[in-house]
């Protein structure tokens, strides 16, 4: 659903349940600059954000508050942040008395167009991103463009990756659509129709594969070298120097690729716009040849991988055609992180 009045968006829902078996979960960031989650008047449990903080830990502490509160298998969390939290709120929804439900308020782009949707969940852990989680769907997830209102250009970049994503995956006129936007001036009046075309994108997929059985894994294309990139940062660097998410996506993108042009014969043109992306607008990342054992060590242990020996991407032989289960050799992927860090 997509409005800018939270009220009304949420009133035939919160209808449904007792005010006192309502309870909203956020983060400290999120609570001190966005008025509108104080205004919905319903219990509030504030955590720290971060992606360091996307834990078991953080589990138990939503686990306990519900208990604290009493809350039945007739509740209802309203999980009102970014990515980090709705996987959050959404797992432990999922799992406090065998499942509770759930609503969505995302406040970053890369949520509203990626965690937000789908139904996936979960938490890092064991150094893995994403290692323990499950499918587990919001009852609604309310999209609001005007929370977009007061991010830096820097979180609208990482939404904007997770787009470049659905683009190429769906067709030349989506991609041409999203490479027009002027990141010198971002207009956001044209950044919400586009927003609703990328949900569309992936509402399609995830509709026609819930579970991950096959289509769904398109939507790891980028993936298999982004969270190895993330996985590495967020054991290295401060939480000032560590890029977001949808960046080490955007670079996983351009190596997987790297490796549908060698594997496949993709065109070369819509890397080259994403080399000139990088550029001149998203920066090259940390990283460095002399990362490669490291990173394709943490590819080795990707959740997506079916043999404990093996990388497997997403790949694509054009726009709008991806390939799922591509095994990549690490000589391969050398070479894909070796054209990466050479740009």
């Amino acid at each position: 659903m997509i409005s800018n009045d939270l009220h009304s968006a949420l009133a035939p829902i919160v209808a449904n349940y007792e005010p006192q078996q309502i309870i909203v979960v956020t983060t400290q960031n999120i609570y001190s600059c966005r008025p509108e989650v104080a205004a919905l008047g319903y219990t509030t449990l504030i955590l720290q954000g971060g992606e360091e903080n996307k834990s078991l830990a953080t589990i138990q502490v939503i686990w306990d508050f519900l208990l604290s509160h009493h809350i039945t298998r007739r509740g209802l969390i309203i999980c009102f942040g970014g990515g980090v939290l709705t996987d959050l709120g959404g797992f432990a929804a999922g799992t406090y008395k065998r499942g509770i439900d759930y609503v969505n308020i995302p406040t970053t782009l890369l949520a509203m167009v990626d965690a937000s949707t789908g139904g996936k969940t979960g938490f890092n852990y064991g150094g893995l991103k994403n290692c323990i989680g499950s499918f587990y769907a919001p009852i609604e997830t309310i999209i609001c463009p005007m929370l977009l209102d007061s991010l830096p250009v820097s979180q609208l970049l990482s939404g904007y990756a997770e787009m470049l994503k659905h683009a190429l995956l769906a067709n030349d006129d989506e991609w041409n659509r999203l490479l027009r936007l002027d990141w010198n001036q971002p207009d956001m009046n044209a950044l919400a129709p586009l927003i609703e075309n990328s949900l569309r994108i992936k509402q399609h997929i995830v509709e026609n594969d819930p579970h991950e059985q096959g289509l769904r894994k398109a939507l790891n294309l980028g993936h298999t070298v982004g969270h190895s990139l993330e996985e590495i940062q967020l054991a290295d660097l401060s939480s000032n120097d560590r890029w977001l998410h949808g960046y080490a996506v955007f670079y996983g993108l351009i190596a997987e690729l790297y490796l549908s042009v060698v594997r496949f014969g993709f065109p070369r043109l819509p890397l080259q716009q994403l080399t000139d992306l990088m550029v001149h607008v998203y920066g090259r990342p940390h990283c460095k040849c002399s990362d490669r054992e490291r990173l394709i060590a943490l590819m080795l242990q990707d959740k997506k991988n079916e043999h404990a020996d093996e990388i497997n991407c997403t790949l694509l032989r054009a726009i709008g055609q991806p390939v799922i289960n591509c095994i990549i050799s690490p000589n391969e992927m050398n070479e894909a992180l070796d054209y990466l860090f050479s740009l």
